[in-house]
């Protein structure tokens, strides 16, 4: 007896499972349940009056007032842990409450229980992007404060001037590239982050690290450029160069890019000004102000470069004044380079520097000097100096204060991100919620500098 293969005889009284068909309906059949759905669907309103009476008749109400919501302090888009309450109605941001502080590191009260040396690795994790410019600007401090200033080496001087370039062009990378990122644009990101990868390197073998460097010393450096670091440096400008260039030509004529970046977050040179913005910021609304054009440090004076300004003060002129002010540090690059005299890169002064390695193991008075700066640290007199240089994102000013001990009494850093952080809010008032997190992004917030 040959045995059946029908879907039906596995579905008999007796088996518990519901009967079921496996067959494709025919064309009647779907026509016919059509039908019979359409007809079951209530009435429409004939007219669009009837229609508008019968919402009427139903008395919904929208709800009208503002909305509080919270942005962050953890959020993937932000570049630092910030918080930003919003009040908004729609999509409109109609009040802001900018807090900081999530990121505090106590620089400035660890500084008073470290020695002058000591306080180095510290700076380098205010602004982690260009630690080397925060480890200049501290040794100018300590130095005005020893009035050893006109005694720095000058190849000393040249190379500090080299790193600072160097650290400017990988902060002004990340801050374009993440922000070309955040409306949409990846491979731009990926383009800036591999120049910036190149100069990292480059440090890295100089220095010994590839972020927190640690490299500046009281009266100097802590050594000289390696054997090929001038030959690598310029084939990376030359290589990144071209990639700058790739980068603006995909980003400067992008539809998407223009509609998200211009005439948003303006701001006008008026109330930079008042609110004490420095940096691409400032010179973004067309104020010129560069600490290294009108308050010459090292041998800035001998070397020449433009100021970049905006003209309108939005986000695309911040993109703008940044992109060309990696240009303007290659320019200053190449020329340190041609220019930089051999000789010393560390005053020879037993107060400030170490004794030589040699000195240190073979004669009694190395090894004392050695352990007397180890331990008590630089002797600064008695007094108070502020020293400022040129950062990543404007005027980063150390402010010291010696009471004649081998630690300082007080040490304050004027931080430009803390100053653009103020006005925050009046940049996003008015605006979308989705033009918020470009234009963070375009002020360049580095929470480490910002709360220090």
């Amino acid at each position: 007896m040959a045995q059946t293969t029908s879907a039906a005889s596995n579905t008999g009284p007796n088996t518990g499972l519901r009967k079921m068909s496996f067959g494709m309906p025919t064309p009647d059949e779907i026509v016919s349940g059509a039908a019979k759905e359409l007809s079951a669907r209530p009435k429409l309103p004939q007219n669009l009056d009837a229609l508008t009476a019968q919402d009427a008749d139903d008395d919904i109400e929208l709800p009208t007032e503002p909305m509080t919501i919270n942005m962050g302090p953890s959020h993937p888009a932000t570049h630092g842990t910030v918080r930003i309450v919003l009040t908004i109605d729609g999509e409109t941001v109609k009040d802001s409450d900018v807090q900081v502080g999530y990121l505090h590191r106590c620089f400035e009260k660890e500084a008073e229980y470290a020695t002058y040396t000591q306080i180095f690795p510290y700076t380098d994790r205010l602004n982690y992007v260009s630690p080397l410019i925060n480890n200049v600007g501290y040794a100018m401090a300590v130095e005005k404060l020893l009035d050893i200033t006109d005694r720095i080496p000058e190849r000393a001087q040249y190379i500090r001037v080299i790193i600072s370039e160097i650290s400017r062009i990988t902060d002004h990378l990340t801050c374009l590239g993440a922000s070309a990122m955040e409306v949409g644009g990846f491979t731009p990101f990926l383009w800036m982050i591999k120049v910036r990868e190149w100069l990292w390197e480059l440090l890295e073998e100089l220095t010994g690290a590839r972020l927190t460097h640690s490299y500046v010393r009281v009266g100097g450096v802590s050594q000289d450029l390696t054997s090929n670091f001038s030959a690598r440096l310029l084939d990376t400008l030359k290589r990144g160069r071209e990639v700058i260039a790739e980068t603006e030509g995909l980003l400067v004529k992008n539809r998407i890019f223009r509609d998200r970046m211009d005439g948003v977050a303006r701001f006008s040179a008026e109330d930079a000004i008042a609110y004490g913005w420095t940096g691409p910021c400032l010179r973004s609304t067309g104020v010129p102000y560069d600490v290294r054009k009108d308050h010459p440090y090292l041998v800035y004076d001998r070397f020449d470069f433009d100021v970049p300004v905006g003209s309108c003060g939005d986000n695309y002129d911040r993109f703008a004044v940044r992109l060309e002010e990696i240009r303007q540090s290659m320019r200053i690059l190449e020329q340190a380079l041609a220019q930089i005299p051999a000789g010393p890169v560390l005053l020879d002064d037993p107060r400030v520097a170490s004794p030589p390695k040699t000195a240190v193991y073979n004669t009694i008075e190395g090894m004392i000097g050695h352990f007397k700066l180890i331990v008590d640290g630089i002797r600064v007199p008695p007094g108070e100096a502020y020293s400022y240089v040129e950062g990543g994102n404007g005027e980063l000013g150390f402010y010291i204060v010696s009471d004649g001990t081998g630690r300082p009494y007080k040490c304050h850093v004027r931080s430009p991100c803390f100053i653009i952080m103020q006005s925050l809010s009046k940049l996003i008032y008015g605006g979308g919620i989705a033009d918020i997190v470009p234009t963070f992004g375009m002020v360049n917030m580095i929470g480490g500098e910002c709360d220090r």
